[in-house]
């Protein structure tokens, strides 16, 4: 086992600050999981969904007002995670801010002890609640993680050296393995690995055959030497939910198997009772992505796996719990 001290990334070496980065430096399979923050400023929400990852997961992402909502702060929430004992793991859109808003809300999150940033695009503002509003998209995600790259090694993006030096900065993007052109997106990949992506949290894999021909292509080019992977799962919640995957998110590739379990799971259950139909489509989700953690678990280049239960966080404990993937390791900081 490396010793994961002192962690050699992208740019200089510096002192880890990341439990997430030691984990996955330490050659551990790493699981992180997904806190939505709520549509107001209620922090409690916040500590009760931290309380129900905490000891399962090695990071939660907080996300950045998903799916263009107006949400409480991805940074004011992640403070809240942190101060409840569980790593979190900022998520920052380009949608919202300009390369000004980003670069001062990231010193200040370092401030924090935060570290661990997600770049994202971020969801187009016509499918939230203010549909008018005009995005930014000042930089895109890709100029995204070399800008935070470059405040890890000690500069802003306009070369402007930052007194004291960079933040340690661990630095993840996102990856489709499902988009078309299929034959391009390793490639898509391998750019975001050579910006300065420390790891990769993918798109939610149902498609596990198209997966596994993804992931040996990242393999073939030696990707997954470059940033670590963690393939995205989340629980199927009902029929309904996993025809609304297949059939109308880009992008998204669910099997009819998922389908024909989700409706096997409610067969001979009166449909008037909703109650008994919901608890059968939860256990049948849960039972299916276990399965896929499993299956995925065994796939060449994958360092691990990101939990996305969306509004459904208590579900994450029992799905690492049934994957066998507790307790989590613990890697010191020297």
């Amino acid at each position: 086992m490396s010793n994961a001290a002192d962690v050699k990334v992208s740019g200089p070496s510096y002192k880890s600050s990341s439990d997430l980065e030691r984990i996955l430096a330490a050659g551990y399979f790493a699981v992180t999981g997904e806190i939505g923050p709520p549509k107001n400023w209620n922090a409690e929400v916040i500590r009760e969904k931290a309380k129900l990852l905490k000891d399962c997961v090695d990071g939660a992402n907080i996300t950045d007002n998903q799916t263009a909502i107006v949400r409480m702060s991805s940074i004011a929430a992640a403070i809240i995670v942190k101060q409840e004992g569980l790593e979190p793991v900022i998520q920052m859109t380009c949608r919202d801010r300009n390369r000004l808003a980003m670069q001062s809300d990231l010193l200040g999150a370092a401030a924090h002890g935060i570290n661990n940033v997600l770049c994202l695009s971020g969801d187009h503002q016509s499918f939230g609640n203010h549909p008018g509003a005009k995005n930014v998209h000042d930089i895109d995600s890709l100029q995204l993680v070399q800008m935070v790259k470059g405040l890890r090694e000690g500069h802003f993006q306009c070369e402007e050296e930052i007194k004291g030096g960079g933040p340690g900065y661990f630095i993840g993007a996102a990856a489709n393995p499902f988009a078309d052109p299929l034959e391009w997106r390793p490639f898509r990949l391998a750019k975001k690995a050579a910006a300065g992506a420390d790891f990769i949290q993918t798109q939610l894999v149902y498609d596990i055959p198209q997966f596994r021909e993804y992931m040996k292509k990242v393999v073939d080019l030696g990707i997954h030497e470059r940033t670590a992977i963690l393939a995205g799962v989340g629980p199927l919640k009902s029929t309904a939910m996993a025809r609304y995957m297949r059939d109308r998110v880009p992008g998204m590739r669910v099997p009819d198997e998922c389908i024909d379990r989700m409706t096997g799971a409610v067969a001979g259950i009166d449909q008037n009772d909703k109650k008994a139909r919901g608890e059968a489509w939860r256990a049948e989700g849960l039972k299916l992505c276990i399965e896929q953690i499993q299956e995925i678990r065994d796939i060449e280049g994958v360092a691990g796996v990101h939990i996305t239960a969306i509004e459904w966080e208590a579900a994450i404990r029992p799905l690492v719990e049934g994957a066998g993937l507790v307790p989590r390791p613990c890697v010191e900081s020297a």
